[in-house]
């Protein structure tokens, strides 16, 4: 990084960085079930990385911007991945290895706390690359929606979409990581909560891009930590079940991309209904 300094660059940073070496070489050295104690941690050290790094370079970031905000981050990320996992119920595209290990109650805490990590791992790397200067280029671009947002179109075909996947999971199964983008994006905009389509329609792209790199990245750890764990998750994604990056299939990744968006749709679905939460504290933009 050009003009790092280590005295400007905090300490959650470093601590950080110690908990990813020491997790990670944990994570992947000792026998036995281990992943399920080490996963949140390993990913605590990521987050903390990330956004001193951020930090370091905005002077602000999640953290600074509200503790309490990011600290709740963690609750609305379990319970959203929960709904994944419900939908794979259907699916079966993914299935841990080591979950017979554990009772139900044990499994469900334990990746109730893997899981609340997703949210501020993915936006605290969405906030990373929006830091990046050449990200703001796309600030101003043509909209997307010019004659008006068709929000009962994107929701009858998220509708659509989730009973082709109940119908017939084996060939719509990837519609997961679209569906729920398109149900809840519109009931969003209905309650006037931040929503992507309403920078699309001003033609500002850099959030969404933002949010699809930064998940992309994250994905590729997830895999990358995944890959020698256990408990593990293994895939089986039909039709494309083949190139495999770690135990994803090459063409699996592109799947991050859509899963961002539903991520930031179901955060400010959240934080609008439940929590009253000012909603800019994910990628503020004072133009918003």
């Amino acid at each position: 990084m050009k003009g790092f300094s280590s005295k400007k660059f905090s300490i959650r940073g470093w601590i950080g960085i110690l908990f990813i070496i020491i997790f990670w070489f944990l994570n992947w050295n000792l026998s036995g079930l281990r992943t399920n104690l080490l996963f949140f941690p390993l990913w605590l050290g990521y987050i903390l990385t990330v956004d001193a790094i951020v930090f370091y370079r905005n002077h602000s970031s999640l953290i600074t911007l509200s503790k309490k905000g990011f600290i709740t981050l963690f609750f609305i990320s379990a319970p959203a991945w929960w709904l994944f996992e419900l939908i794979n119920a259907k699916t079966q595209n993914w299935f841990y290895d080591g979950r017979q290990f554990f009772t139900d109650i044990e499994y469900a805490i334990l990746a109730t706390i893997s899981f609340s990590t997703v949210m501020p791992a993915v936006f605290s790397t969405a906030e990373l690359f929006n830091s990046l200067k050449w990200i703001k280029k796309f600030e101003n671009r043509k909209p997307l929606f010019e004659a008006g947002i068709p929000v009962l179109k994107f929701f009858f075909t998220g509708m659509v979409m989730i009973i082709l996947i109940i119908l017939f999971p084996s060939y719509f199964y990837y519609l997961e990581w679209i569906a729920v983008y398109f149900i809840i994006e519109p009931i969003n905009y209905k309650l006037n909560n931040r929503t992507l389509l309403s920078y699309l329609t001003k033609g500002n792209w850099s959030i969404p891009i933002s949010l699809s790199l930064g998940t992309l990245m994250c994905g590729f750890f997830w895999e990358l930590w995944n890959y020698y764990s256990y408990p593990k998750w293994i895939y089986d994604t039909p039709m494309v079940n083949f190139f495999h990056v770690f135990e994803m299939p090459l063409l699996g990744y592109i799947g991050y991309i859509p899963f961002s968006w539903e991520l930031f749709a179901l955060y400010n679905f959240v934080t609008g209904l439940i929590f009253k939460m000012k909603q800019d504290f994910i990628l503020p933009d004072h133009n918003f």
